[in-house]
């Protein structure tokens, strides 16, 4: 298949679905996909469409976002490798809060196994995925159901956070940059984020790597409320990944990178591996909290014996 014929099959695909993952581009048009990631920069290039998320969608500017069921398509291999990472930063006992998202519901998943979490939330679909877990506690906030992304938002959902005091958030979005911080695309849930935010003495931002440099509509976690990044490791081209990662590693963030084995033509898209790899940034001192001890934030080994891995730069909140 010639360059133009890809590329008119990828356009037709991304207008009738609204938004396709690179693995699914790459399988249709018989490819690798760093050949479809090449055809979707070029159509990018041309404003035919915009690059999310390890796929692509149809261009719409800061207002635009993908359905939930869009979502959970997109960059699946990259939100499993972040899910594992996160989840090893919690500790038994632990209480945090994890907002809505596809990432976060990955997190919940393994969130299940560790026993006497208490974890407050507005998704319907974290609540799900801890619901018969062995000795974790869940709480779910109040709110008007937003069936876009199963969460609870609204007053109800802002009130019922106040006054919450928790050891972690973990919290994902539509965009990240060093500007301007995490972002979304609609106003109720940036308000709930901004509540479960606040409630908490670090904030854990959970974003592969298709969402830095993007800005969207309305900002959720300011870059200076932003404790720690996890996410995964740009593929090689990707400037403006890097970029934005070096901007925020330099704002005093630490970064979390877990690499993922990207498929190409007869290789298992499925596979992944993980590490933790250190990007150099000036290191601040984290808050302390009265609620479940995390121990004093330090320097490690990027790779431990019990599989944690380096904690990089933390901030002053």
């Amino acid at each position: 298949m010639f360059a133009a014929e890809r590329r008119q099959l990828i356009l037709e695909m991304v207008r009738a679905n609204g938004a396709v993952s690179l693995r699914e581009l790459a399988r249709v048009v018989q490819t690798s996909e760093v050949t479809v990631r090449r055809d979707v920069r070029a159509l990018e290039a041309d404003g035919l469409l915009d690059r999310r998320h390890g796929g692509a969608v149809l261009p719409g500017g800061l207002t635009r976002e993908s359905g939930f069921p869009q979502k959970t398509h997109l960059a699946t291999a990259e939100k499993t490798a972040i899910a594992d990472l996160a989840a090893s930063l919690v500790e038994e006992g632990e209480a945090i809060v994890v907002g809505a998202g596809t990432t976060t519901q990955e997190l919940a998943r393994r969130l299940a196994r560790i026993p006497g979490l208490t974890v407050v939330t507005n998704s319907l679909l974290v609540a799900q995925a801890l619901a018969h877990a062995n000795r974790v506690e869940v709480v779910m906030t109040g709110g008007t159901l937003r069936g876009s992304n199963y969460a609870l938002v609204g007053s109800g959902a802002e009130q019922s956070l106040a006054g919450l005091r928790v050891s972690r958030a973990f919290v994902s979005g539509n965009g990240l940059t060093a500007e301007r911080g995490l972002s979304t695309s609609n106003m109720l849930s940036a308000s709930v984020d901004r509540a479960l935010v606040a409630a908490a003495a670090e904030v854990v931002v959970l974003a592969d790597h298709g969402k830095l440099g993007t800005d969207t509509m309305f900002q959720t976690v300011a870059p200076e409320l932003i404790t720690h990044l996890v996410t995964d490791e740009p593929p090689p081209g990707e400037e403006r990944a890097a970029t934005e990662l070096q901007a925020l590693a330099d704002q005093g963030v630490r970064i979390t990178l877990a690499q993922t084995e990207r498929d190409g033509p007869g290789q298992d898209a499925g596979t992944t591996s993980r590490r933790e790899t250190p990007v150099p940034g000036p290191r601040r001192h984290a808050r302390q909290t009265a609620g479940p001890a995390t121990g004093p934030l330090r320097n490690a080994p990027p790779s431990q014996p019990d599989g944690r891995g380096a904690d990089l730069a933390p901030r002053r909140r």
